[in-house]
């Protein structure tokens, strides 16, 4: 993967998608979260082009995140790790190497998911830019991931070339 661009020859955005769970890294169910994005992603006509399913550990995340953003994903989407428990840190790996934080996607994610789950209000999901990508955090569950994609899709276009350095309308 050439890290030249964000997007491969036919401008499709190039993808990485991040499962964080310690019982899908252990072996202990079956990821079905990335599953779920890297549909919704090709549904969307986007390249998924890097996967890692890893446990909830900050300095993994961190490692993956900046790995994927080397390799020349646009857009990293992340899925577990933005609730309360003890061990969800996926916002807090995400705030140790981010640039900035974008607080529309998640305060948009969180309200859109309110109208289906009071639970949403725990969600601590959020976008920055890492390095040069664009890193959405999702929520765990298959659903609630692909319906916050959902909910956000309309900017992430312009978002990624932002995140990328290229120029744009605005």
């Amino acid at each position: 993967m050439s890290n030249s661009s964000s997007t491969d020859r036919d401008g499709r955005i190039r993808v990485g998608i991040i499962t964080v769970s310690d019982r899908a890294a252990a072996g202990e169910y079956e990821d079905h979260g990335g599953p779920a994005l890297r549909a919704a992603c090709e549904e969307r006509g986007w390249l998924v082009e890097a996967e890692a399913v890893i446990p909830d550990d900050r300095a993994r995340i961190r490692t993956t995140l900046l790995g994927f953003s080397s390799q020349g994903c646009g857009l990293i989407l992340t899925t577990g790790g933005t609730g309360i428990a003890e061990r969800d840190v996926t916002p807090e790996a995400i705030r140790q190497v981010m640039r900035l934080e974008i607080p529309g996607f998640g305060e948009t994610m969180r309200a859109r998911s309110l109208e289906i789950t009071p639970n949403a209000i725990l969600s601590r999901g959020l976008a920055a830019v890492v390095d040069r990508s664009l890193v959405i955090a999702l929520p765990g569950k298959p659903s609630g991931a692909v319906e916050c994609l959902g909910f956000v899709e309309a900017a992430i276009p312009h978002a990624v070339k932002l995140a990328r350095g290229v120029p744009t309308s605005c």
